[in-house]
């Protein structure tokens, strides 16, 4: 692996002799690897979800790490943020007394005090209930069981993720009083898995319900039961709470260049309040500060590498849009975002005009021998880089093998048992190479034509 780093390095057109790191202070050494830094974030902050308590820890550590592994420019950039809290969260099958696993999901409002109490109606797809006449759902409780494939890439989430985003609204539309949710994830445990869920819109007429998720055993359970009992009762009590927004951060540190232009790496610090955020998206942190750490040991670059953790991934995209508005006026380069778990890199994919694409060649060449590969079209770009992506930027991604990634995704279990060292360290190298790779290469690298600018889901 290292030896392919040398090999990237040695590809970019104007890549400059390699100069020996800047000597480190003793109090304060760097951290080892991506590991070492994933096993910080999660152990001297834990979950952080965008507007608690470990919001602002989140980001004094990434001001403080990001010196650590030797970023310059480092700051941290205000951004308001949404606040909600999770409460308590229970699930009753009333005629026989059974507990199921549930969470709420984020952005739910509050049953009553006393709960819903309600029967259940099981559909099968978001179509099941766009479909249905007014009121057919009307004082009852709508379970979506709605299983989501293991896949490589991940694909299975991009359909079963609008499930559990839209599927509360579409059923407050036809009256129903709660919507659960099968978590969508790809275990068959009893960890459900959160996630946001959005309120119906403004002008629809329509008030919010309480929406949560049933772990995939919890689901298995109420889908056998509702086969012998259609009729049968339920009981949610959810008891969420929303403040007014709150101030947050952007964190963001550099690898300063010889011109102007700029080149971001992307992750996103917040998660989660179930587990510890170490793959989603601690992972990724780790990966974009081990990258930029690369880079700036090979030396200045033709263009600054920035990296920039974003805010309120998880429940606003908040982060990404203040990003923009604050920086879209630059000159960037290119964007990347690590935001897949630490998964191993298998492919590399480009968004630019096509005029641009006969430059990633060579990159093919050297990343052919680990088995990735390189196309010049067919990037998408991350939640926090779509903003820059609707201005043109050049979309890059590192794709990564995500066959296990929702299985711990949003829950409890996003913790670092979940990591595996190896290839999150793999991954890292290989972003570490684009990085320098796009720093360094010659020539415009072109823009995102109008008519791609939008992301397709």
């Amino acid at each position: 692996m290292r030896r392919l780093l040398s090999l990237l390095f040695a590809l970019a057109a104007c890549a400059r002799p390699e100069t020996p790191p800047p000597a480190k202070a003793a109090s304060a050494p760097p951290l080892d690897d991506a590991f070492a830094i994933v096993a910080s974030l999660t152990t001297e902050v834990g979950p952080r979800l965008a507007g608690s308590a470990g919001d602002p820890l989140a980001v004094a550590w990434a001001t403080r790490t990001m010196t650590r592994v030797g970023l310059a420019n480092v700051r941290a950039e205000p951004v308001q943020v949404p606040v909600w809290r999770r409460g308590e969260e229970r699930a009753t099958l009333v005629e026989a007394n059974v507990s199921l696993a549930v969470a709420a999901l984020g952005g739910s409002v509050a049953t009553p005090t006393a709960g819903v109490v309600a029967s259940v109606a099981r559909v099968t797809s978001l179509d099941a209930v766009k479909q249905a006449p007014d009121g057919a759902f009307a004082g009852r409780i709508v379970f979506f069981d709605v299983p989501i494939p293991r896949a490589k890439d991940g694909h299975g989430y991009g359909e079963g993720v609008l499930v559990r985003v839209l599927g509360a609204g579409l059923a407050a539309r036809k009256g129903a009083v709660a919507s659960l949710v099968r978590s969508i994830g790809t275990d068959d445990g009893d960890a459900p898995h959160t996630g946001v869920v959005k309120e119906p819109d403004a002008d629809a007429g329509v008030s919010a319900i309480p929406a949560a998720s049933l772990s995939a055993q919890a689901s298995a359970s109420l889908a056998a039961a509702l086969a012998q009992n259609p009729n049968l009762t339920l009981r949610l009590v959810l008891t969420p709470s929303t403040s007014a927004d709150a101030a947050s951060a952007n964190v963001l540190g550099e690898v300063p260049g010889q011109t102007a232009e700029i080149v971001v790496l992307g992750a996103h610090l917040d998660s989660w309040d179930l587990g510890r955020g170490a793959v989603d998206d601690g992972a990724g942190v780790a990966i974009v500060l081990e990258a930029a750490r690369a880079v700036q040991r090979r030396g200045k670059p033709r263009r600054t590498v920035r990296v920039v953790l974003f805010a309120a991934e998880e429940n606003s995209g908040a982060g990404g849009r203040a990003y923009a508005a604050a920086h879209g006026a630059e000159p960037h380069a290119a964007a990347t975002e690590a935001d897949f778990g630490c998964g191993a890199p298998y492919e590399v994919r480009w968004l630019s005009d096509p005029e641009h694409a006969a430059m990633l060649a060579p990159l093919g060449t050297s990343l052919a021998p680990l088995g990735v590969t390189v196309s010049a079209d067919g990037a998408e770009g991350g939640s926090d880089v779509q903003p820059l992506r609707a201005l043109g930027v050049p979309m890059m991604d590192v794709r990564q093998d995500g066959s296990l990634y929702f299985d711990v995704h949003h829950t409890k279990n996003d913790t670092m048992g979940a990591v595996d060292r190896a290839t999150l360290q793999r991954a890292a190298d290989v972003m570490a190479g684009v990085a320098w790779y796009l720093a360094n290469v010659e020539g415009n690298l072109g823009r995102i034509p109008t008519d791609r600018r939008a992301r397709k889901y």
